[in-house]
């Protein structure tokens, strides 16, 4: 899952509306923002394997620091302590720390059985729904849908950045989804790991948009 992710994050805002849309997008990808440090670091791994299941065809065989129950817990633990200490606001803190874990809830509907419970372990967890193209794409299509329309009720532009910067957010999001989906594979690791790092920049991006809107119920403005 890709936009589903961030679908989450845009809902949250109405949990935590004093937490920045930065910090929320930051939780709510923040295992898939570590993974590609890993990777290059070769404490992860993953292979380029067409066919893996029919919406992607990335094998991730190995990612038990990043991506099992077990560490998400521990790094949500983690990003919710740090947010807490900087901010002294708890309900966003409770929040960032949800959305790491949501990240693990959300992956294992998609992928098929290769998400650990926890490092060192035998059990996988995953309902494969990538193996079925079309609902993998309209379940994750709908929970964008839903957290923009609800960041949208939850808060008013305050001026053309607050409009446009959103817009151009959440199209950018939905093209890199699409090409993801549709385009060739990535030629190896190293290459994906390198473009996956290009997930950092949604961050300050996310928190420029949400500086130019505040909190407030809009009629999807």
């Amino acid at each position: 899952m890709f936009i589903g992710h961030y679908g989450v994050a845009l809902a949250a805002k109405k949990l935590a509306p004093k937490t920045s849309l930065g910090v929320l997008f930051l939780a709510a990808q923040f295992v898939d923002m570590l993974w590609p440090v890993f990777l290059l670091a070769g404490v992860e791994h993953v292979r380029i394997d067409p066919g893996n299941t029919a919406f992607t065809p990335l094998d991730f065989y190995d990612y038990p620091i990043t991506h099992s129950l077990l560490t998400g817990f521990g790094w949500a633990i983690v990003l919710g302590l740090i947010y807490w200490a900087a901010r002294r606001y708890p309900k966003g803190a409770w929040v960032a720390g949800g959305l790491v874990v949501s990240h693990w809830v959300l992956d294992a509907v998609t992928h098929r059985p290769d998400l650990p419970l926890a490092p060192g372990t035998d059990i996988y967890v995953g309902l494969g729904l990538w193996n079925f193209v079309g609902a993998s794409m309209t379940l994750e299509a709908a929970v964008f849908g839903l957290g923009l329309v609800l960041y949208l009720r939850s808060t008013t532009a305050r001026d053309r950045i607050g409009r446009f910067g959103l817009a151009s957010l959440a199209g950018l999001l939905g093209v890199l989804w699409l090409a993801n989906a549709f385009g060739p594979p990535p030629p190896n690791g190293t290459a994906l790991a390198v473009s996956a790092l290009g997930l950092w920049l949604f961050v300050p991006w996310a928190n420029w948009v949400d500086r130019h809107r505040e909190s407030g119920r809009s009629p999807f403005s």
